[in-house]
C-alpha cells in the first residue's frame, strides 16, 4: 500500500493511516494465532528416566525415588513429591538430593519406611537451565496397583493465563529491543538528520518503553510463571527474592539497569546530538554515541544469551556470543526496516543516500544472520530427523521460509532504492527558501507573525508530502518496505515461539533414553465399540469408548452411548473396570462423569503397565435392567 499522485486513489493523509492499520491488524492476527495455539511452553530439559519407572510394579517399597534429566535443572523444596494412594506425602519432604555424576543429571527424594502396597504418584516441577519451567507426573505401584485419590496435574508449569501473559511480554520485549536498537542505529548510521524528526524520536522512545514495561512484567510474573500459576503471587516479596537469586532473575534485573543507561543514550541522541550543527563536533559525538550505544545494546542482548537456549547445551561458551551477534543483526535489520517505513510514511525529508546506506546495513545484517543462524540451527537441531520430526525443527523451517520471503521482497526494495532520486523534494526545498512576501515580513504584530510562520511551515510540509507521494520511485519503495515489515512481524513471532520450544536435539535425546525412562511406553489411542441389551424397554444400544493416548501412565477416557436409533442415549448409571488378567492386576474401577447427554468422561485414568487389558462396562437403563459387557484391548 503506498501513495500515488493526488489525482489517483486515496488521499496521502489516509495512506499512512491505512498502512498503520494494516500493520496493527497483522500484529493482532499474529497474537491471535499465538494464543489460539499456545499451550504451556515446551520443556527444554527433558525427563529421561526414573527409578522406579513410570507404571512399574515393584515387589518391595524402594528407599528413594530418583529422576534423571537431559540437562541441568534448578530445584527447591517440594520439587519432587511422592503421594500415597490416599494423597498423603510418602517422601521425607526434604529438598531433593543432587545425585548427579559427570554428565548425568539426577535428583532423588527419600521415602518413609514401611510403605503399604498400592499405587503411588510422583509429581515433580523444576526450572530448566535455559529459564523455562518444566513439570510432570507419573505413577508406580508397590505389590500391586490400587485405586488412588490423587489427581495428576492437568496444567503443566508455565501454562494457564500467567503463561499467556508471560509469553506476550516475551514477544513485546523482543519487539521493543528491535525498535530501540534498530531505530537508534538507523539514525546514527543511515540518517543523522533523522535525530530531529519527531516520528523517529517517537519510534525509538516507544521501543524503550515497550522493552522496559515487558521486562518489568516478566520479572514480576517470573515467580507465578515457574510456580503456582496465580497472578496474586506476582507481588509475593519472598517469591520475588527467590527469583532474584536465579539466573533468569539476574538477567532481567541487569536488563533494567542497562535500560537506564539506554535512557541516557536516547536523551543525548535526540537532545544534544540533534541540536548540534557543527559537522566536526557532530562527527565526534556520532562516534561516541556509536561506541556507547553499541556497548549498551550488546549488554541488553547478552541478557537473553545468558539465560536462555544459548547458555545451555554444547559449546555454550561459543553459543552465547554468537547469540548476541544474532540478536544485534536482527535488531539492525528489522528495527532499521521499521525506521525506514516510518521515515517514508511520516517524514518528507529522508533522502536517497540514507535509504542506500540502510540497504548496505541490511545486507551486512543478513550475512551475519546467515552465519550465526546456521551455527545455531546445527547446535539446537543436530540432525535431519530432528529438523523434520520435532516442533522446534518445524518452526525453524518456517522461520527460514519467512526469511526467504523477506529477502525476496527486499530484492524489490533494493531495485526501487537504485531508482530513487532527491530532485522532487529538492525543488520544494528551493521553493521554501524564496523570500517572504512584503505583507508578511513587515507585520508588526508578533503573534500574527508567529501564526503566519506556522501556516508557511504547514503549507511547505504539505507541499513536500504531496510531491513526495507523487514520486513513483518512493511509492514503489514504500510498498515493498511495508511488505517487508509485515513479514518481519510474523518472523518475530515465530522467533519468539522458538525461544519457548524444546530444541530438537534435546527432544530426540530424551526420546531415545534408557528403558527406564519415565516417558510412557509407545502406544496409540484405543477405540472400542460394544453393543449391549439390558433386556428392558429401550434397553438396546451401543457403547463407544476412546482411551487416549492409549499407553501406560495417565490416560483420558471418553464413553458415548447411542440408542438403537443412533441418537445419544442417557442411562442412570455407567461403570467401567480394567483388568490385566495375565499379571493378575485389577479390576481397577473407573467411574466416569457425565458431560452431556450420552457422553461420559474420566481423566487421569492410570494404566500401570502395557498388556492386553479387559475392559468391563456396566450399563443400567432402569431400576432393574442392567448388563455388563466386556472387550479386550491392547494398551501400551
Amino acid at each position: 500500500m503506498s501513495a500515488t499522485a493526488p489525482s489517483a486513489g486515496p488521499s496521502p493523509i489516509r495512506r499512512p493511516l491505512a498502512a498503520a492499520a494494516l500493520l496493527a491488524t497483522l500484529v493482532s492476527l499474529v497474537f491471535g494465532l499465538l494464543l489460539a495455539g499456545a499451550g504451556p511452553a515446551s520443556a527444554h530439559a527433558a525427563l529421561t528416566g526414573s527409578d522406579p519407572a513410570d507404571g512399574a510394579v515393584v515387589d518391595t517399597a524402594p528407599k528413594e525415588v530418583t529422576l534423571s534429566f537431559s540437562e541441568a535443572i534448578a530445584v527447591g523444596d517440594d520439587s519432587i513429591r511422592v503421594l500415597d494412594p490416599s494423597g498423603k506425602r510418602a517422601d521425607t519432604e526434604a529438598e531433593p538430593k543432587d545425585l548427579s555424576e559427570g554428565s548425568t543429571v539426577r535428583y532423588g527424594v527419600a521415602l518413609h519406611s514401611g510403605l503399604p502396597d498400592g499405587t503411588y504418584t510422583v509429581a515433580w516441577q523444576a526450572i530448566s537451565a535455559d529459564s523455562h519451567p518444566i513439570s510432570g507426573a507419573f505413577t508406580f505401584s508397590i505389590g500391586a496397583p490400587s485405586d488412588t485419590t490423587v489427581a495428576l496435574p492437568s496444567q503443566e508449569a508455565g501454562g494457564g493465563p500467567v503463561g499467556v501473559v508471560y509469553d506476550i511480554a516475551r514477544y513485546a520485549a523482543y519487539g521493543g529491543f528491535v525498535l530501540l536498537v534498530g531505530g537508534s542505529a538507523f539514525v546514527l548510521v543511515c540518517w543523522r538528520d533523522g535525530a530531529t524528526a519527531l516520528p523517529m524520536q517517537r519510534l525509538v522512545v516507544r521501543g524503550w518503553l515497550t522493552l522496559t514495561a515487558a521486562t518489568l512484567v516478566m520479572l514480576l510474573l517470573r515467580n507465578p510463571y515457574t510456580g503456582s500459576g496465580k497472578f496474586a503471587d506476582a507481588f509475593d516479596l519472598a517469591g520475588l527474592q527467590s527469583v532474584l537469586d536465579t539466573k533468569p532473575g539476574a538477567a532481567l534485573v541487569s536488563r533494567l539497569l542497562l535500560l537506564g543507561a539506554a535512557a541516557l543514550f536516547i536523551a543525548v541522541l535526540f537532545g544534544t546530538y540533534a541540536r548540534r550543527e557543527d559537522e566536526r563536533e557532530k562527527k565526534d559525538l556520532t562516534f561516541g554515541l556509536a561506541v556507547g550505544g553499541g556497548v549498551v545494546a550488546t549488554g541488553i542482548a547478552a541478557t537473553w544469551a545468558m539465560s536462555e537456549h544459548a547458555s545451555t547445551g554444547i559449546q555454550a561458551n561459543i553459543a552465547m556470543p554468537v547469540d548476541v551477534l544474532h540478536l544485534l543483526a536482527v535488531a539492525a535489520w528489522l528495527g532499521g526496516l521499521a525506521s525506514l517505513l516510518v521515515a517514508l510514511y511520516r517524514t518528507p525529508d529522508i533522502g536517497s543516500a540514507a535509504v542506500r546506506r540502510f540497504s548496505t546495513v541490511a545486507f551486512s545484517s543478513v550475512v551475519v544472520l546467515a552465519a550465526t543462524g546456521i551455527y545455531q540451527s546445527w547446535r539446537q537441531v543436530g540432525s535431519w530427523s530432528a529438523l523434520t520430526g520435532t516442533r522446534y525443527g518445524q518452526l525453524l523451517i518456517l522461520k527460514v521460509a519467512l526469511i526467504a520471503v523477506l529477502l525476496a521482497v527486499a530484492w524489490f526494495s533494493r531495485r526501487w532504492t537504485g531508482r530513487l532520486t532527491d530532485s522532487a523534494v529538492a525543488s520544494v526545498d528551493a521553493a521554501e527558501e524564496e523570500p517572504e512576501s512584503p505583507s508578511e515580513s513587515v507585520s508588526a504584530d508578533p503573534e500574527r507573525a508567529a501564526q503566519l510562520a506556522r501556516q508557511r511551515a504547514a503549507l511547505t510540509a504539505t507541499k513536500k508530502k504531496r510531491i513526495r507521494d507523487a514520486d513513483p520511485q518512493r511509492s514503489g519503495l514504500r510498498r515493498s518496505v511495508l511488505a517487508e515489515a509485515a513479514v518481519a512481524v510474523v518472523l518475530l513471532a515465530v522467533t519468539t515461539m522458538l525461544t519457548s520450544t524444546e530444541p530438537g536435539r534435546t527432544e530426540e535425546e530424551a526420546a531415545g533414553g534408557t528403558p527406564s525412562a519415565s516417558a510412557p511406553a509407545a502406544g496409540g489411542p484405543v477405540n472400542l465399540k460394544m453393543p449391549f441389551d439390558t433386556g428392558g424397554q429401550n434397553g438396546k444400544g451401543t457403547v463407544r469408548i476412546d482411551i487416549e493416548p492409549g499407553r501406560t501412565g495417565s490416560n483420558d477416557l471418553h464413553v458415548w452411548i447411542d440408542g438403537s436409533d443412533g441418537k445419544p442415549m442417557d442411562v442412570p448409571e455407567l461403570k467401567l473396570a480394567l483388568t490385566l488378567e495375565s499379571k493378575d492386576i485389577g479390576p481397577l474401577p473407573v467411574v466416569p462423569d457425565r458431560l452431556a447427554e450420552g457422553h461420559w468422561s474420566a481423566s487421569a485414568v492410570q494404566i500401570p503397565m502395557a498388556g492386553d487389558w479387559k475392559i468391563d462396562v456396566t450399563v443400567r437403563t432402569s431400576d432393574i435392567d442392567q448388563v455388563t459387557i466386556d472387550k479386550n484391548a491392547k494398551i501400551g
